[in-house]
């Protein structure tokens, strides 16, 4: 028996290879197909099944694609509707895979055809439990996905998954290993463990969603608090998922084709495209394209891009690290971005060698900054809620980067002002968004809120945070 967790850090995602006897099943599969085909290439082994947890909205899974490389069915648990041909397995039932065998147990909340899978080994002791957005280490999958309207509301969905919970998963074993679709980071939950893989002993120890003595209302207040809106592109992800998407190696075609700078020019104007620079923000800073917008792919790159973008449809070109322009494409593809229409030949050199004017992002020390704060300058906090609430200049205004698009208003458009996020990353993601709306009088913070507090300006802690 082979079980490997096949885990991708910026999207804070798990899939998984299941192997016996020649036979592999894959659980919840990213976008490109070729790490599963070389897996079962290795193992001399043939994909006799693909399994889906649910129908993801942060990703854009590789079911549809696999399935079309292997002649793998692809199984969904009850309630599922793709528009495509699956197996819609019932509570319970049954697949074998070699000497193993994968039971189906249906796990509503999450969404209505969340489904947790437990692997059974050639024994039938219960071994482990895919168990999706269902059950977190730590927590458990947001409930307010999948809301239809005045029908089907966030706190019924949250009943419902306290009842899957206690009656499908806590009954199981505590040395069941719990193999969850997401760790710390994904947007799918709320305070996520940075482990991704755990017993089902533990997590009734410490999750507070498995307290055993949690009642029903308590468990939904608990879930449903604090949720913050999800991402713009998680309902059109969904929609891929459940509907159909390009294949990947028609999109990695398009979107690696390479451009001169009158090329790229004219395209960028007859297209409408964003024009995304995803080398580091330092190069990013000294010499970019006016307007383009910087998502770096050295960061938190796919999920940045899902939120700031948004829209799945938006026509890309890119500029990108010299030899990573299909590492660029694929991963935007694994959110949905497949109208990536090239990439700029030659990068900023070229352009500039072109004769194509530049723009440059003006950026201080924070020694610089702490200097400036006498004379009540403007400062933005670009951090999440709980990072600002943690710790903050006591003069920041907090404007969290993924809601900045809808607070332009608030950044001043006649005097200089000041963004810093934790690190520089997102502060330079924030303030190449705001140039891109005109907004041209933002200084950059270099090293944001660490090198903030090694200058030893004066921080503070409050209960709430304001937008």
């Amino acid at each position: 028996m082979n079980v490997e967790q096949l885990y991708t850090g910026c999207l804070s995602q798990g899939a998984y290879y299941i192997e016996s006897n020649g036979e592999v099943a894959i659980l919840d599969p990213l976008r490109e197909t070729k790490p599963y085909l070389d897996r079962a290439k290795r193992d001399n082994a043939s994909v006799k099944y693909i399994f889906e947890t649910h129908f993801h909205a942060d990703f854009v899974s590789g079911h549809l694609s696999l399935s079309e490389a292997t002649g793998a069915p692809i199984v969904y648990g009850p309630n599922a509707n793709p528009s495509f041909d699956a197996i819609i397995a019932e509570d319970g039932q049954e697949f074998k895979v070699g000497e193993l065998t994968l039971k189906v147990l249906h796990t509503p909340g999450h969404t209505l055809e969340s489904t947790t899978y437990l692997l059974r080994d050639a024994n039938g002791k219960d071994y482990c439990i895919f168990s999706g957005d269902t059950l977190f280490l730590g927590d458990v999958g947001r409930p307010d996905l999948a809301q239809k309207g005045a029908d089907m509301t966030q706190e019924d969905l949250a009943g419902i998954l306290y009842d899957s919970l206690r009656n499908k998963i806590m009954p199981l074993a505590d040395d069941v290993i719990v193999y969850p679709a997401h760790g710390a980071g994904s947007a799918c939950g709320k305070n996520m463990m940075k482990e991704t893989v755990d017993t089902l002993g533990n997590q009734k120890k410490m999750n507070y969603a498995l307290r055993e003595d949690m009642t029903k209302a308590e468990f939904i207040a608990e879930v449903t608090d604090g949720l913050l809106p999800p991402p713009s592109y998680f309902p059109l992800n969904v929609k891929m998922n459940k509907e159909g998407y390009d294949n990947i190696t028609d999109v990695l075609e398009r979107g690696t084709k390479k451009l001169s700078p009158k090329e790229f020019e004219a395209l960028a104007n007859a297209t409408g495209a964003v024009v995304l620079d995803v080398r580091h923000q330092k190069d990013f800073m000294e010499a970019h394209i006016p307007q383009s917008i910087f998502i770096g792919i050295d960061g938190g790159f796919a999920p940045w891009v899902g939120a700031m973008i948004a829209d799945v449809e938006q026509p890309i070109l890119l500029i990108t690290p010299e030899g990573r322009e299909q590492e660029t494409v694929t991963r935007l593809s694994r959110v949905g971005f497949d109208k990536t229409l090239g990439f700029l030949e030659g990068g900023i050199k070229a352009w500039k060698d072109a004769g194509k004017e530049t723009d440059r992002m003006q950026s201080v020390s924070a020694e610089t900054l702490k200097s400036q704060l006498p004379n009540n300058v403007p400062v933005f906090d670009v951090r999440k809620d709980g990072e600002f609430e943690n710790a903050h200049i006591p003069t920041a205004k907090h404007t969290s980067l993924e809601f900045i698009n809808q607070h332009l208003d608030t950044f001043p458009s006649d005097e200089p002002f000041y963004v810093h996020c934790a690190g520089g990353y997102r502060s330079v993601i924030a303030s190449s968004i705001l140039k891109a709306r005109g907004i041209h009088n933002v200084i950059d913070v270099a090293g944001g809120f660490k090198a903030i507090k090694e200058a030893g300006i004066a921080v503070t802690s409050s209960s709430c945070a304001s937008s």
